[in-house]
């Protein structure tokens, strides 16, 4: 098997064996029904509500604002929908951002078609929200704004705080979609005013299939998934222990290392950032250069697609994403490099490279090497690259 340089963790990241060690008992010894009465559920009763206190202290929450469901995609349909539910006869308008998750926009869509006003707003050339549009931007109808923490695309980390000040001057409900910064950055619920954040356990070492919902106590949410008393009567359905376990187990050891981390990946980000922009003629950071989560680069070269790039870095062994959509089927490229001002042309030679702690030096510069030759050979086949240089007086070759 070919060496494997994983730099995708923005879409996924490998369990650390701490947490599958954790989670093994709960599938074959303590296999009990949490709802069940007798004292063979006690242990899976206990795991859940320790996994509820290492997340809630997380954030500094409170345990009963906490609640499990299957991941972040679940947990934002569930903040909107619900809060668009409870809160419409006050109003049926709800701000959000053109950058965020397809989870919430389409969520937001959908509520659209059912006589809800969304308004969009717009983003500078890194990838912010402008807060005077936002001001703007709010209604006496105006019921809810959902604005993600941390792009999953760009990186660019949100004036959350300012806000979340916003929101709650104006009595307005505020959901953050923190699936990408939670356990990255430090989070407080209390002090950025959030009243609903929704994060996934796989992006923090944990397992797939298993996330969380931080509703402030006074929310008046509803039930979203219905059909049992489970989640104090607001999510039903058997409790998924084992991941309910793996979740809170990579909470406490993402919690414990999350300085030295940042720091670590801070320095291969900027390290890879910078040989990049210095060596490949025509290549742009995407994102803020400053304000942006510590794993995350992601580039833009001219004259080349992103889905050939992919291909080739593929074949070297290196796991990446691009930016444009077109590896899902899409002709159209990432509609957050479209929002911060990208012309299509570039946006679809997107690429993003979201490296761990595991990563080394050694690794961006293996994989800088391959990508200046492959970017290279892309453009020495690019028609629009050879007319660029022939107007410009250079050599192609």
């Amino acid at each position: 098997m070919k060496q494997v340089i994983y730099l995708d963790n923005a879409a996924t990241t490998k369990t650390r064996p701490e947490v599958a060690e954790a989670m093994m008992p709960y599938f074959t010894e303590y296999y009990g029904n949490p709802s069940s009465i007798y004292d063979f559920s006690g242990p899976c009763k206990e795991a859940i509500a320790h996994a509820r206190e290492a997340v809630a202290k997380s954030i500094g929450a409170k345990t009963n604002e906490i609640y499990f469901t299957a991941g972040g995609t679940e947990s934002d349909n569930w903040a909107i929908k619900a809060a668009a539910e409870a809160y419409q006869d006050k109003g049926k308008h709800i701000i959000t951002s053109r950058i965020e998750h397809h989870a919430v926009l389409h969520t937001c869509e959908y509520l659209e078609k059912r006589g809800f006003e969304v308004t969009y707003l717009d983003v500078d050339e890194f990838g912010t929200v402008k807060l005077d549009e936002l001001k703007k931007a709010i209604r006496p109808d105006t019921i809810l704004i959902s604005v993600m923490f941390a792009n999953n695309e760009i990186g660019t980390i949100q004036p959350i705080k300012e806000i979340g000040e916003i929101a709650k001057e104006h009595g307005i409900l505020f959901h953050t979609d923190a699936v990408q910064a939670y356990a990255h950055v430090p989070i407080n619920v209390d002090e950025y005013h959030i009243d609903m954040m929704s994060a996934s356990g796989h992006k923090l070492n944990g397992p797939k299939g298993i996330g969380f919902l931080y509703i402030r106590t006074g929310v008046k949410i509803r039930s979203f998934v219905h059909g049992g008393a489970q989640e104090r009567k607001r999510r039903g359905g058997t409790e998924n222990v084992p991941g309910i376990v793996g979740l809170g187990k990579a909470v406490e050891l993402a919690m414990q290392d999350m300085k030295e981390r940042a720091e670590k990946e801070t320095y291969l980000r900027d390290y890879l950032i910078g040989r990049v922009l210095k060596e490949i003629p025509y290549a742009r950071l995407n994102g803020h250069p400053v304000n942006r989560l510590s794993n995350n680069a992601n580039f833009a070269f001219q004259f080349i697609e992103g889905e050939s790039m992919l291909i080739m870095l593929d074949m070297e062994g290196v796991c990446g994403s691009s930016g444009s959509a077109c590896t899902s089927g899409s002709l159209d490229p990432s509609h957050v490099l479209l929002a911060i001002g990208l012309p299509h042309e570039i946006a679809h030679g997107s690429l993003r490279l979201t490296m761990s702690e595991e990563n080394t030096k050694e690794e961006m510069d293996f994989v800088v090497e391959k990508l200046k030759a492959i970017v290279q050979r892309l453009r020495s086949m690019s028609p629009l690259y050879e007319d660029f240089m022939k107007k410009n007086g250079a050599d192609i070759r």
